[in-house]
């Protein structure tokens, strides 16, 4: 058939796309399943390798399921297998293995001869029913057996476990969740339909990693659990300690979701031999089977937290996982939000509770039925007996059973079949009894499905008793805020001297360049200024401050300390104009170094008329680059000075004129 090679293309790629997209790369919304996980753990379950068993070589489950459902490379049967048994990568393992199934480090699992494994028995619950017609089968590859479409699952894995997987055009990273939060979600969605987002961030406030850590911000979680899309920062868990030789460390026991330990280490060894990375004395990786411990020592004169602002920065220690709440929902892959989620779960469980209800009553008739036959042929015992004894074969008594006393032809075989033991009087008791507990349960089943009310409530009860058996405690904490780290984080917290001169240079250095003189002392140079200009202020700030520069004009404009450079004693600094927007007419009258401008003290201005003003803080709180009016000035005035004054505190001012002359009085009478 003659066809054009851009057509056959075509259609031959989005066959493959659709095939990786629904059939390997994308997990269904129901179970939280891909394909391949499906096929082992349902593999595993036919092999009868349930938790109270033993353990069996992984060698078996892999040919059993390259056997009968999964065709393709052994090697992505195995690796699929072993990860759903590291408690680094699942929050809670569906395969309980036995051997070396690899490290945080990124080892690789032992062969899979060597190993072996069972299922857990929470991955028993994702199974539970499922002989019960409560899914759909299709055939396998070949035809020669049958497969579930999906489990019927009695907790919603795919939040649970979270999924990670890359298919044509589109792909999906859901992070795992803590069972007993989700769970409550479901519930809270089940009896108030109309929930908002808010509303479940209260119950299930975000991820919780298996391997810990700390989620900073909120704003991530929120944006993914609304439109099904959003980056969640993850910082690892670290401590200061004090070791034995006197020296500090910061100490790492927990590391981001997904982030390779060993990996980790090298990465800092080698930020620390390229010199990118300052302060630390030693790098040891102390891990053992009691937890994770990655010592960095530190130098004596190393500043903790610089350091450790640092590995957030140039460092997997401070991780983005960038969720994409996508997942195949009828046969569509769709991106999902947190609510659409937990509605697709239960919808998902109504259906499977619904048909296990409609198997249970249709084998509960047909039991009773046939109780009922046993029932009324002890009441004519020696009647049936004469009459099965006066027939040649089965068949002919079973047909007189019918036709004679009106049974059922399934009633009529069942008696046939019926030991002579149930004749004695404790067996038939035993025929009653079961009779009423059927007739018990049929009602119960007949009542569940007669209520939509009921149904939910059975749905209800199961996700109680599922969160109730396998819950435990969050492992990830949530920190509300996050700012991400700039060059402050990254500076020593110190005291600095800075030195400003009349024309504007600024300068900074170490409070220990300036020593404390004997009696009779020369003195020593301070600083290093160009002809005609002599050093105006001096005071101390911390690098962490902020310079508030006020112009003779009134202006005020923000500086942070740490953005003047560090120099020598003697050093000549630079034009403070580099560091802040002068204006051409301005020069700087005032410097008053801040730590927050979040308190109740106020600055007292006086300008060179005698005018005087207080302003709280809080005025200035909110300062840009180009700063803004701290004071009206006339023209034919110029601001002098800036002063910082605790409001609480009775204090006096004193004005000098340049005739000497002075006038005194409360601050507090300032406007």
């Amino acid at each position: 058939i003659p066809i054009q090679i851009e057509d056959e293309m075509k259609n031959s790629y989005m066959d493959y796309s659709m095939s990786v997209i629904i059939g390997r790369a994308l997990p269904d919304v129901r179970d939280g399943l891909k394909p391949v996980h499906r096929r082992i753990l349902y593999a595993m379950h036919q092999m009868g390798l349930t938790s109270g068993k033993r353990y069996s070589k992984c060698a078996g489950t892999v040919g059993e399921v390259l056997k009968k459902f999964h065709p393709h490379g052994d090697g992505a049967v195995y690796d699929a297998l072993v990860r759903m048994a590291q408690p680094w990568n699942l929050r809670y393992m569906l395969v309980d293995g036995q051997g070396n199934f690899g490290s945080v480090d990124g080892d690789k699992a032992a062969a899979y001869r060597y190993t072996e494994a069972r299922m857990t028995r929470l991955a028993s619950e994702l199974m539970m029913d499922i002989s019960k017609d409560t899914v759909d089968y299709v055939p396998n590859f070949d035809g020669t057996v049958q497969e579930p479409v999906v489990f019927p699952t009695r907790f919603p894995n795919m939040l649970v476990n979270g999924a990670d997987g890359i298919a044509v055009g589109m792909a999906t990273k859901i992070p795992p969740h803590n069972l007993q939060e989700v769970v409550d979600g479901c519930l809270a969605v089940i009896d108030n339909p109309e929930i908002g987002v808010a509303g479940l961030m209260e119950i299930i406030p975000g991820p919780d990693f298996p391997t810990a850590g700390t989620i900073y911000g909120k704003q991530g979680i929120l944006d993914a659990y609304s439109t099904g899309r959003g980056k969640v920062i993850i910082r690892g868990n670290t401590f200061i300690e004090e070791l034995k030789n006197g020296r500090e460390a910061i100490i790492i026991d927990e590391l981001p979701y997904q982030v390779n330990k060993s990996r980790l280490v090298v990465q800092i060894a080698d930020l620390v031999r390229s010199k990118s990375l300052e302060g630390v004395f030693a790098l040891r990786d102390e891990s053992d089977r009691d937890g994770m411990r990655v010592v960095v020592e530190l130098k004596t004169d190393a500043f903790p937290e610089v350091v450790l602002n640092h590995l957030f920065k140039h460092t997997p220690l401070q991780s983005t996982f960038g969720t994409i709440m996508l997942a195949i929902v009828d046969s569509q892959p769709r991106v999902l939000t947190l609510k659409e989620m937990l509605k697709l779960f239960i919808g998902h469980r109504r259906t499977v509770v619904l048909r296990r209800t409609r198997y249970d009553l249709a084998r509960a008739e047909e039991r009773a039925h046939i109780l009922e036959g046993f029932k009324r042929a002890l009441d004519m015992l020696d009647e049936v007996i004469a009459l099965i004894r006066a027939n040649k074969s089965p068949a002919t008594a079973r047909l007189a059973l019918q036709t004679t006393f009106d049974f059922s032809e399934a009633q009529a075989a069942a008696i046939l079949d019926m030991k002579l033991q149930r004749l004695t009087g404790m067996e038939q008791q035993k025929i009653v009894d079961e009779l009423e507990a059927l007739h018990i349960a049929i009602a119960e089943y007949q009542e569940i499905l007669g209520s939509e009310t009921r149904l939910i409530a059975v749905v209800r009860e199961e996700l109680v008793d599922v969160r109730d058996k396998y819950g435990d405690v969050r492992r990830t904490k949530i920190i509300e805020a996050y700012s991400a780290l700039n060059a402050r984080d990254l500076t020593p917290k110190e005291d600095q001297v800075l030195t400003i001169s009349t024309i504007g240079y600024v300068k900074r250095c170490d409070i220990d360049e300036w020593r404390v003189q004997s009696k009779g002392g020369k003195g020593s140079k301070g600083i290093e200024v160009k002809e005609g200009d002599i050093p105006s202020t001096l005071l101390i700030a911390n690098t962490h401050d902020t310079l508030l520069v006020f112009t003779q004009t009134g202006r005020v404009l923000p500086l942070d300390v740490f953005k003047i450079p560090q120099t020598s004693r003697t050093g000549k600094g630079r034009p403070m104009i580099n560091f802040v927007q002068l204006k051409p007419e301005e020069s700087i009258s005032s410097v008053l170094p801040v730590e927050s401008l979040d308190n109740e003290r106020m600055l007292f201005f006086v300008t060179a008329s005698g005018f005087v003003k207080l302003a709280p803080y809080s005025h200035y709180g909110n300062l840009r680059p180009g700063g803004l009016i701290a004071t009206t000035i006339r023209d034919d005035d110029s601001l002098v000075t800036v002063l910082a004054i605790d409001a609480n505190t009775p204090m006096d001012a004193m004005l000098f004129t340049r005739d000497g002359k002075c006038i005194r009085f409360p601050i507090a009478q300032a406007p």
